[in-house]
């Protein structure tokens, strides 16, 4: 495939054709968006819910006291990691199923299954009255939400992006990418709720246990505005060829063998990205409780920043569609480099502006990345496995960079008692994605139907 993006004009096979009816269907465009954000809002929720409660409260109820507060963060950051390890199985198998019979389908089961486990997270007994059984079950129920959440993500921004034009993929697809800030912002609200209700002693016990009750009703709620939508029409068209093509084939070997660097490429990307995101919004929290910050300050500020990320997403995705997914995703790249070396003199202020500061500063750098993710991924992989690049070249970064992010981090901190160390790693991840960045491909205003018809061109060669 050219480093110029594919386009419809002139090359169209006519078994590829698709008639593009849903790009002036902007009120059925909008529903997608909804449907698809309900989903990603609520499951991010439920995600990040785990990463607050892993710094505020797990590390005390679910593993022996040690003497040293930092050990059971540390403890509860590793279960945190195992969410992280399980989204590239969920990626696979929700891939793989996926490119074959459609992603609603599984959007809608991937809500019910990661709702499920934090439901029951919110039952369970702690290291006191069940020992090691505790975080035995708390891993189970941690895998269980990652493998859930691996599928997500791709089958979400897919529905949206391939019912987008070509020519404003980036802002359309960018809104599923502000459901993460959005679910992460409904789980401070709740959390700070329950710390401004509840005495410390109340929120230890049972409090932070409703806010993980809560996911059954935004559930239900994100289940039924996804069945009020369908897949899109670029879908259907390229399984009804894949089916008559006999060679046509799906999943994580077939994407590997004819796409890998797609692949490489979205893992390249995604490494500092992933890294900062769980450095700002996870680790901060960690790093600000240390220094002696209030926890109910620190909460307050991060919503304010969710709300700030979750904004500007869409503008940042608009910006790609103008000037093109590189330059904005490379501006983004070297922010990150940078951040932490202003954001940790800021943090050790104390001061609630300064901290604020930092946090909208990490949060706007991590934008310029994100929010181009859904285009620049599905830009790189023709449908018929789509889903199965996408979710891989998305996921399995995650083993590496954000599942380990505050874990590294706190280990730094506890064995080094500065910031610098830390700084240094999350420079040395952005050195990573500025190189996978400057070996992107520019995908502004392609065609995935045109893709669709240069990967039908290349297996029918293979065959000749």
């Amino acid at each position: 495939m050219s480093d110029r993006p594919p386009t419809d004009e002139g090359a169209l096979d006519p078994s590829l054709r698709v008639e593009h009816e849903h790009e002036a269907d902007l009120p059925y465009l909008r529903k997608v968006v909804g449907a698809s954000m309900a989903g990603t809002v609520v499951e991010w929720y439920e995600f990040f819910l785990y990463g607050t409660a892993a710094t505020l409260v797990f590390g005390q109820l679910f593993f022996p006291d040690t003497g040293n507060e930092l050990d059971g963060v540390i403890a509860a950051f590793a279960t945190y990691a195992v969410g992280f390890v399980a989204r590239p199985l969920g990626g696979i198998v929700f891939g793989h199923i996926g490119d074959r019979i459609g992603r609603k389908s599984l959007l809608q089961f991937s809500l019910i299954l990661i709702g499920s486990a934090t439901f029951l997270m919110g039952c369970l007994p702690g290291f006191a009255t069940i020992g090691y059984w505790a975080p035995i079950l708390l891993v189970t129920l941690r895998f269980i939400q990652g493998f859930a959440l691996g599928g997500e993500w791709g089958g979400a921004v897919l529905l949206v992006a391939e019912h987008s034009p070509n020519k404003s993929r980036g802002f359309w697809g960018s809104w599923p990418q502000a459901g993460v800030p959005l679910g992460n912002l409904l789980a401070t609200i709740v959390l700070l709720v329950l710390s401004f209700t509840l005495s410390d002693e109340q929120f230890l016990a049972w409090g932070w246990r409703i806010g993980f009750w809560l996911s059954v009703v935004i559930v239900v709620i994100g289940y039924y505005i996804r069945t009020q939508v369908s897949d899109s029409p670029t879908f259907k068209a390229a399984r009804e060829q894949a089916e008559k093509e006999a060679e046509a084939g799906y999943g994580l070997v077939e994407v590997f063998k004819h796409y890998p660097r797609g692949v490489f490429t979205a893992m390249g990307v995604r490494f500092a990205e992933n890294i900062v995101y769980y450095i700002v919004v996870t680790f901060s929290i960690t790093y600000l409780a240390f220094i002696g910050v209030n926890t109910d300050r620190i909460l307050f500020l991060l919503l304010i920043g969710h709300a700030l990320h979750a904004v500007i997403i869409p503008f940042i995705g608009a910006a790609g569609d103008r000037i093109g997914r590189r330059p904005v995703y490379i501006s983004g790249v070297l922010a990150t480099a940078v951040w932490p070396f202003i954001a940790f003199p800021m943090f050790d202020t104390q001061t609630s502006v300064a901290i604020l500061g930092a946090i909208v500063l990490g949060l706007i750098a991590h934008g310029l990345m994100y929010a181009g993710q859904p285009a620049i991924m599905a830009e790189m992989f023709p449908t018929r496995m789509r889903y199965s690049g996408v979710s891989i070249g998305y996921q399995a970064t995650a083993i590496v960079a954000g599942s380990w992010a505050p874990l590294i981090a706190t280990w730094l901190l506890n064995e080094y008692n500065s910031w610098v160390p830390i700084a240094i790693y999350v420079t040395l991840a952005a050195a990573v994605s500025l190189v996978a960045a400057l070996a992107m491909r520019e995908t502004k205003g392609a065609s995935l139907v045109a893709i669709d018809r240069e990967d039908l061109l290349r297996m029918r060669a293979e065959r000749v």
